[in-house]
């Protein structure tokens, strides 16, 4: 018979086995003491500790499914809110641009109120049209032969003159601007009181014919002096510069016109 041979492998098994039973030796002795000291257990504490750190991940896991399918669930709702906002919001900027509308025409009409109640047969008209090109200074009204307008009627803006009408229709009319070519009035300084003659020069008003012996000034007031188109004493402008040649007996005003052209909103025709 021959004898056991005790081999490198089972050396290794034996060595494995004696490192178990020390190991639980000393986690026994670990617990005795605990035990005894009346603290807790290390390795309950590891334990409790894996624990609720499994616990806590399996919770955030369900409760994100959960918000994923609340979500889910929400997204019909969401879109329906999202669409009513829309549809309210562009209701409101709607309703705003009308707002914005009624209180710019309810001060047009306000402005022009103290020239009809100076002159209570004029007509209160607004402007409805520009011209495109530049070769001329008019504008359109939405007022003609319906309501008694005619040719040659000056109309008056909030400052002052606006200039007179050249063409009418049933419903519509003409305006040639102060400041158009064709535009002559009769003009006077405020100061002083000399004559002249105001014509359109298509960005400003060239008041003529002035004598050269009129002490004129820079910001001097130029009023319409009588006559068939406008009576006296309406504003036309101020004066921006002088012009003198001492070739002739007269001067020239270059005047900025009282009222904002560009900007014509309600004017006011004064009828024969």
């Amino acid at each position: 018979m021959e004898p056991h041979i005790f081999t490198y492998r089972d050396e290794r098994k034996l060595l494995a086995l004696i490192a178990v039973i020390i190991a639980a030796a000393g986690l026994a002795l670990v617990q005795i003491t605990a035990a005894r000291s009346g603290g807790a257990s290390p390795v309950g504490t590891v334990a409790t500790s894996f624990t609720s750190l499994a616990q806590s991940a399996i919770s955030a896991v369900v409760g994100g499914v959960r918000s994923i399918g609340g979500g889910l669930l929400a997204i019909p709702g969401l879109s329906h809110d999202n669409t009513a906002l829309r549809a309210r919001n562009e209701r409101l900027q709607r309703e705003n641009a009308t707002l914005h509308e009624l209180i710019a025409a309810y001060a047009a009409d306000t402005a022009v109120r103290p020239i009809v109640n100076l002159y209570p047969r004029g007509v209160v008209a607004r402007v409805i049209g520009f011209p495109p090109e530049n070769e001329s200074r008019t504008v359109t009204i939405d007022h003609g032969l319906a309501s008694g307008i005619a040719t040659n009627d000056g109309v008056l803006g909030p400052g002052g003159v606006v200039g007179r009408v050249v063409a009418v229709g049933p419903l519509s009319s003409t305006v040639a601007l102060i400041t158009d070519y064709t535009s002559q009035v009769p003009a006077i300084t405020q100061r002083g009181r000399w004559w002249g003659i105001a014509r359109g020069n298509l960005t400003s008003v060239r008041v003529e014919y002035i004598p050269q012996d009129a002490p004129l000034k820079i910001g001097d007031a130029i009023v319409t002096g009588e006559g068939r188109v406008f009576p006296s004493g309406e504003p036309i402008g101020t004066i921006a510069a002088i012009e003198r040649n001492d070739a002739t007996l007269y001067q020239t005003a270059v005047v900025i016109p009282a009222v904002d052209l560009g900007a014509l909103d309600r004017v006011v025709v004064l009828k024969k």
